[in-house]
């Protein structure tokens, strides 16, 4: 909660700051940050799993640190590439793309913490790093740094972040070898190495995810004005909440969902959760509406009556994030491709169909709940069949 609130505090004053002209650059580079980091999304997912199943500290961070390294080197290969397609400046391209080697060394260092059940150390990290990534880009939005100079203070505080991270990491974990902390690492024994290979399959579920989540934004640039692009994005606030808020409830269940023994309650659960939490939040959104244009300005007023709908947005998003979580978990990845072709779907019908702010969103609300729908449906049933009785003619 601690991280998301200073996540959703520098999107509200960077659109009080910047303003309806300038917002759009700082909010879509964001976006393309987010979808840059989807490797270190995957890597504390893999971590975490590997973890479970009775990897050691030192295997997962030599996986790390190769990881880190390759996506460094795309990292300098897409930054002109975003700077054209976006219209912005290499330094703020950069800026937004240079964080992101930095975010997959924390990540791990948080997937070691989530494996092992180190909930209170993980804890602390998680809300360190929210924080430090978010008052260095805000001192510098305060001081007139603009986009680029928000962005670069914020990758600052990222490696900040990492370092610390690793630090409390090795504290919590001296007393300890992590291979046997858990069921399923007494019962494998601790493995000498971790390949990248299962960081590259989960990297592409949470590319779909990350995909699906962002390329609104994108997009927004493309077919909306710079005035109406602001608003829209100033909207996806709406959105994030409700897709990062019940982000613990994935964290806490993951470990089960990769332990054979409990994985198909722990997904029921999730997704029972996530889904009981999108209600409250879309409920959350629809009445404080009205407080939108005081934090942001009276230039947003037009997004006002459709927050619910951004919210709703998020709400589905994050039960399909549970969904594909779990499949994570037991290395069902294939289910992605669902995914991918929702995200297809959607680019083509916005860029074909959508010219203002509310064809926008509702075509990125139908898209993601007809996705989520056919992946949660995929996942459920494929739990129901782990856990039915087996035949005694069979046996």
């Amino acid at each position: 909660m601690t991280a998301n609130v200073a996540g959703y505090l520098l999107q509200l004053l960077a659109a009080s700051w910047l303003g309806v002209e300038g917002y759009s650059e700082f909010a879509s580079l964001l976006a393309v940050q987010l979808l840059c980091a989807v490797p270190a999304l995957a890597m504390q997912n893999v971590v975490a799993r590997e973890v479970v199943r009775g990897a050691s500290s030192r295997a997962v961070r030599a996986m790390m640190w190769r990881c880190a390294a390759m996506v460094a080197a795309v990292a300098v290969v897409l930054i002109p590439v975003v700077a054209v397609v976006l219209d912005v400046g290499v330094w703020a391209a950069a800026a937004a793309l240079g964080a992101v080697p930095a975010l997959v060394i924390l990540s791990g260092e948080q997937g070691i913490l989530q494996g092992g059940n180190h909930f209170r150390a993980l804890a602390t990290v998680l809300a360190m790093a929210g924080t430090a990534r978010v008052v260095p880009a805000l001192l510098a939005l305060a001081l007139g740094g603009g986009a680029a100079g928000a962005l670069w203070a914020g990758a600052a505080g990222i490696v900040g972040a990492a370092i610390v991270a690793g630090r409390i990491a090795r504290s919590t974990t001296a007393s300890a070898d992590l291979s046997v902390e858990t069921e399923a690492g007494r019962a494998s024994g601790s493995r000498k190495a971790v390949g990248v290979v299962p960081v590259l399959r989960a990297v592409q579920v949470q590319a779909a995810l990350m995909a699906l989540s962002s390329v609104d934004l994108i997009v927004v640039r493309v077919v909306l004005d710079e005035v109406d692009a602001s608003r829209y994005s100033l909207g996806t606030i709406a959105t994030k909440i409700a897709f990062w808020l019940p982000q613990a409830v994935g964290v806490v269940l993951y470990p089960r969902m990769a332990q054979p023994t409990h994985s198909a309650r722990a997904i029921r659960d999730a997704l029972s959760v996530l889904s009981l939490i999108g209600v409250v939040a879309v409920l959350g959104a629809a009445l404080a509406a009205p407080l939108a244009p005081l934090f942001a300005g009276a230039d947003y007023a037009p997004v006002q009556g459709l927050l619910w709908l951004f919210a709703l947005h998020g709400a589905i998003l994050a039960v399909l994030q549970g969904a594909l979580l779990s499949a994570i978990a037991v290395e069902r990845t294939a289910l992605a491709a669902v995914t991918w072709i929702g995200l297809a779907v959607e680019v083509t019908l916005m860029l074909a169909f959508a010219r203002t702010i509310e064809s926008l969103i509702g075509t990125a609300v139908s898209v993601a709940a007809v996705t989520t729908t056919i992946v949660a449906a995929v996942v459920l049933r494929a739990a129901r069949t782990q856990t039915a009785p087996a035949d005694p003619v069979l046996s």
